[in-house]
C-alpha cells in the first residue's frame, strides 16, 4: 500500500469523525432551546383585533387574550384543541388540524386557551 493512498484513508476517517461530531453538537444544541410550533397561530377577537403567535412551544397551555377569539388559524406544523375556558380544561373543545382554520359557531363562547397535540 502506498503513502498516498494511507494518507486518503486517514484524511477520509477524520472527515468522517468530524461531521459526525459537528451532527451530534448540533443536535445536542438544538434540544436545550425547547421544542416550538413552526409557524403561527393566529387569532380574531370579537373587536377584530388580529393577533398572531409565531412559533409558541409545544408544551402547556397557552392563553388567549382575555376576550378570546372567534375565528383561530393554525398556520403551525403541529395540530391543536381549542378551550372555551382560560385553563385549557372542560368540554366544547375544538380540533385544529395544521394549516387549517375555524370559526365559532354564531352566539357561541369564545375560545380563551389552546393547546398542542403532542
Amino acid at each position: 500500500m502506498s503513502v498516498t493512498a494511507t494518507v486518503h484513508r486517514r484524511r477520509r476517517r477524520l472527515g468522517i469523525a468530524a461531521g459526525a461530531s459537528i451532527l451530534v453538537l448540533a443536535a445536542s444544541g438544538c434540544s436545550g432551546l425547547g421544542r416550538t410550533a413552526v409557524g403561527p397561530v393566529t387569532y380574531t377577537t370579537d373587536r377584530e383585533a388580529v393577533i398572531m403567535v409565531n412559533s409558541p412551544s409545544v408544551r402547556g397551555c397557552h392563553r388567549m387574550a382575555p376576550a378570546g377569539a372567534r375565528e383561530v388559524e393554525n398556520g403551525t406544523l403541529i395540530d391543536i384543541i381549542l378551550y372555551r375556558t382560560r385553563d385549557c380544561t372542560g368540554g366544547g373543545t375544538t380540533y385544529v388540524a395544521t394549516t387549517f382554520s375555524d370559526v365559532t359557531a354564531p352566539g357561541s363562547l369564545p375560545w380563551r386557551s389552546y393547546r398542542f397535540v403532542h
